[in-house]
């Protein structure tokens, strides 16, 4: 973590300050602590002061609550994950010493409770102690109720503190989060900060003081990925939605229910999915394309009616923010498993646009991305998020919402004459009129999920059937024919090619980075179009010699995951491999390394 020291003659203070470019702290207790709150103060400073930042949360989830982890790296170079070791552990209870010291640096900081905690003797030498009577401090700085309300402040004070964060940036978060509440309550969180931050460190081997800022970095929004998708909606231009509440897609449907109406839209929480994913289509329908969103069990709800937009040709946006599964699975754990209902879900010859962004800024314009897919295609398109991206907070600089915003608007001016189905339109596209739409010719086309002529009338006609499925699949063609191939991250050409989809994009170039440095000759590429496929890829893959798909769901039964299983149809090739897990975590940069050489060992026996 260190890059220098300078003695620092502060009195009381610590002997060192050491300069430091990132840091990774972990702060582990339980969900009614408010650590995520500590974590999303942290990250929203380093927003504010143009570092780079990305987070990473567990949550229990049961209702009752349970152990939790908000993990935050900041950094002043480009962050690509949330980091493997930690430099500093913040322990509350005596499970969260217990259980996450093994994700300390050796010779990393773990700051504990010592109300609750009994350090291990056989690991003081390994890791260095800081003990602090965490709630009885608190309870001393601001009343009983502080035991369980502000013990997270007041370690949000000690963090200021070692890591000489701009204490005037943070006060004002603070005061921010608790604007509206009763005036003690933020007096209260004030109170717990201070007496952290004058909490005396002189037992502390060092403090640190981050190296500087992001040159040119510039004003930077911070957000997490739900948020990014939610505004990047408004921005596109939508203005109805419709959505069910599930974990974790829900903080979506809060946001527009909330933002929607000062722009003049609205937001419904229906009664089920199966109501959302309908009323969504009903409105794109009548010209205002719509957004639902969900998680893999509402997603499998949604897909009767995905089928019918498909064959209607009716655009709308769904987002699929996966977690573990199947059934109701691992609600608040990640996963990437739901690629194949993604591009798949439905009966029939279905075929849709899917999209799967790989951090928070690409959510944001994703989103704006698939609005304009969506209507230009006249198509559902999948937005194929996941809990790491969704509830992870990152910095990025601030869109030019001047050039970005969009009005999409439906006109309803006469037309001559409409085929809503047209076939003779280049490569099928043709979008709808709005119903109240006059037609001159007193023709007026209708939408049915039976199969249809040019105006959208019921036909069992053989022929039709078969240039209305080409007609829909052909669509989808004329998109993946405008798609530009993926760069290769690292080296054009070597032994190993990482693919991966989503939230392993980070991870896996940090191995690059590492791989470099080792000689070892690792790239990667990142696949954001997923349904259709962007051209290019086999000029790509004919340059390395194992293609190891990243991603986190199961080997399947033949030993690959739903993306490599894709790949492997469409290219034929037996070298695309997978590189796997299921354990609900994002993947750290250290296992996907050792994976790739035990793959390629396993390759060599």
């Amino acid at each position: 973590m260190s890059e220098a020291s300078i003695s620092s003659g502060a009195a009381g203070g610590p002997s060192h300050v050491s300069k430091i470019s990132e840091a990774v702290i972990r702060i582990a207790g339980n969900s009614q602590d408010g650590i995520q709150a500590i974590g999303g103060f942290l990250a929203r400073l380093a927003g504010r002061s143009e570092q780079e930042v990305i987070t990473f949360m567990t949550i229990p989830s049961t209702i009752s609550g349970g152990p939790s982890i908000f993990q935050v790296r900041i950094g002043t170079g480009e962050v690509l994950s949330a980091g493997d070791e930690a430099d500093l552990l913040v322990a509350f209870y005596q499970h969260s010493y217990n259980d996450h010291l093994n994700s300390l640096k050796k010779g990393g900081l773990v700051l504990y409770d010592c109300d609750h905690v009994e350090p291990n003797p056989a690991y003081e030498a390994q890791y260095r102690h800081i003990k602090v009577p965490v709630s009885s401090l608190t309870v001393e700085a601001i009343g009983g109720a502080g035991r369980d309300k502000g013990k997270n402040i007041f370690v949000l004070g000690l963090l200021a503190k070692m890591y000489a964060l701009n204490v005037e940036k943070l006060v004002g978060l603070v005061s921010e989060r608790f604007r509206g509440k009763d005036p003690s309550v933020l007096q209260n969180a004030l109170g717990a900060f201070n007496a952290g931050y004058a909490y005396s460190l002189d037992k502390a081997v060092e403090t640190f003081q981050f190296a500087g800022e992001l040159a040119g970095r510039g004003s930077q929004v911070v957000m997490t990925g739900n948020e990014a998708i939610a505004y990047g909606a408004v921005a596109a231009g939508i203005r109805f939605g419709a959505a069910y509440p599930i974990t974790p897609s829900s903080e979506i449907m809060e946001i527009l229910r909330h933002e929607l109406p000062k722009y003049g839209g609205s937001f419904i929480q229906c009664e089920d999915e199966i109501a959302s994913m309908s009323m969504a289509l009903g409105a794109s329908y009548a010209g205002r394309l719509a957004i639902t969103s969900s998680s893999g069990p509402g997603i499998s709800l949604k897909m009767e009616a995905v089928g019918w937009g498909i064959m209607a040709e009716v655009p709308v946006i769904i987002v699929d923010v996966q977690r573990g599964g199947p059934s109701t699975g691992l609600p608040t754990q990640v996963e990437q498993s739901d690629l194949n209902i993604a591009v798949y879900g439905s009966h029939g010859d279905a075929p849709r646009i899917v999209i799967a962004p790989t951090s928070v800024e690409d959510a944001f314009y994703t989103t704006i991305e698939a609005t304009n897919l969506a209507r230009k295609y006249s198509v559902p398109v999948f937005i194929l998020s996941d809990q790491a991206i969704a509830t992870r907070i990152e910095a990025f600089p601030e869109p030019d919402l001047e050039k970005i915003c969009q009005d999409i608007m439906p006109s309803l001016d006469p037309v001559e004459s409409h085929k809503a189905y047209d076939l003779a339109a280049p490569d099928g596209l043709v979008a709808h009129k709005p119903p109240g739409t006059r037609m001159l010719d007193g023709r007026y086309p209708v939408v049915t999920g039976l199969e249809h002529d040019e105006y959208g009338h019921p036909s069992g006609s053989a022929k039709l059937h078969t240039v209305m499925t080409a007609k829909r699949r052909k669509k989808i063609q004329a998109l993946a024919a405008t798609l530009p191939a993926p760069a290769v991250y690292g080296a054009p050409e070597g032994d190993v090619l990482l693919i991966t989809w989503g939230s392993a994009k980070g991870p896996a170039q940090e191995v690059v980075d590492r791989a470099q440095k080792a000689g070892e000759r690792i790239s990667a590429l990142n696949i954001r179009y997923i349904q259709p496929l962007p051209g290019g890829l086999e000029a790509i893959f004919d340059r390395f010699k194992h293609l190891f798909v990243v991603e986190l769901n199961d080997e399947g039964l033949y030993g690959f995951g739903q993306l490599a299983g894709l790949l492997r149809s469409v290219y034929c090739r037996k070298n695309i491999t997978g590189i796997n897990k299921t354990e609900g975590l994002t993947w750290k940069v250290r296992e996907i390394h050792d994976l790739v050489h035990a793959k390629l060992a396993a390759l060599k026996s």
